[in-house]
């Protein structure tokens, strides 16, 4: 007879007490939905159509490549979906789905009227950059860009963070007393110089740039899992494992491991939203991603550079504001529901 499997107490009594903060239960779930639309922004902001039908069958530009001639046009290249002969020759025999923003990251508005960046208004609903590109859906692209960033750094860091951690507080000795050494060292390289000197003579990436951030960044967890190892090697129940034999291994990871991972966890939020801070200050200073992409950075960076379009800093300032405070309130939850002295309440 099968049997209902029990969950942990603690771990519901945790998650209770992460409930009971309001402020940070909400912001997740926030946090959350903005960020699964910004997953879909494809399908929300694109300069080519969701659908299209056209003498009585279906096409798909936003995920195939259609020439003209298909629709009548006289080129064999791919259809310009956002000129009007191409949308005339369409919609004379069939209909067109749009997404709700008609413009991607990189589609450039060239049917302003004035100057760029143009004023909010009915087509751009929040203007353009100084480019004649879409500053919602840049918004929208470099909000998930952003995250991603953000959450492949922190999960990358945090695993290099804990294994050495780990090592330095289970074996002690002149392992970490090098290991300490060598850390105090590599923290105190300049980052930010360094990505300048690299940058000149290679083009900065997405992947390039979460190399060299996580060659600085995987030391913000070592010294918490360090002292909680350090404090649980000499544990009776340690010691005890080790008289029956049991391998270094298992011991950590199955045994003190769980006591380290409830300050690490507690310590991600903040480690998230950091990433993504400097994700954008390097955008910002023009170190960060390849020009042209969609950056929250770029973003405030034009808005600095003009200020008669107050909607451009206004809008990055905005979003990355709200980012960054959901993030430290979900911080804030996971921290009450880990602390030792909430137990019982």
């Amino acid at each position: 007879m099968l049997t209902k499997k029990r969950s942990n107490p603690l771990n519901e009594a945790r998650w209770l007490r992460f409930k009971a903060n309001k402020r940070g239960y909400w912001s997740l779930w926030i946090f959350m939905v903005l960020f699964v639309i910004s997953l879909f922004a494809e399908l929300i902001a694109n300069d080519k159509p969701l659908l299209v039908e056209y003498n009585s069958q279906w096409y798909y530009p936003i995920a195939e490549q259609y020439a003209e001639t298909e629709f009548g046009g006289e080129f064999e290249t791919e259809a310009d979906y956002t000129d009007p002969y191409v949308i005339e020759l369409i919609e004379e025999n069939g209909y067109i789905v749009w997404p709700l923003i008609r413009f991607s990251y990189d589609t450039i508005n060239f049917n302003i009227s004035g100057s760029v960046p143009s004023a909010p208004d009915d087509v751009n609903w929040l203007g353009t950059d100084d480019k004649g590109r879409d500053v919602l859906a840049r918004i929208i692209y470099g909000f998930r860009i952003s995250v991603l960033f953000g959450f492949v750094l922190t999960i990358i860091s945090s695993v290099i963070g804990v294994a050495v951690g780990a090592t330095q507080g289970y074996y002690g000795g002149w392992l970490d007393l090098f290991g300490q050494r060598f850390i105090e060292v590599w923290s105190g390289m300049p980052t930010l110089f360094l990505l300048i000197i690299l940058s000149s003579f290679v083009e900065p990436n997405f992947w390039w740039l979460l190399g060299i951030m996580v060659a600085f960044s995987w030391m913000s967890l070592v010294g918490v899992v360090r002292a909680e190892f350090l404090r649980c090697r000499n544990f009776d129940y340690v010691r005890a494992a080790h008289a029956m034999g049991v391998s270094d291994k298992r011991i950590m990871l199955r045994h003190m491991l769980p006591n380290a991972m409830v300050a690490s966890l507690t310590m991600m939020p903040f480690i998230l939203s950091g990433s993504v801070t400097t994700l954008t200050s390097l955008d910002f200073l023009g170190f960060g991603l390849p020009a042209g992409s969609p950056s929250l950075g770029e973003l405030l960076a034009q808005g600095k550079a003009n200020l008669q379009a107050p909607w451009l800093g206004f809008s990055a300032f905005f979003v990355l504001s709200l980012m960054l405070t959901l993030l430290v309130f979900v911080g804030e939850a996971v921290r009450d529901a880990f602390d030792p002295h909430q137990q019982g309440r």
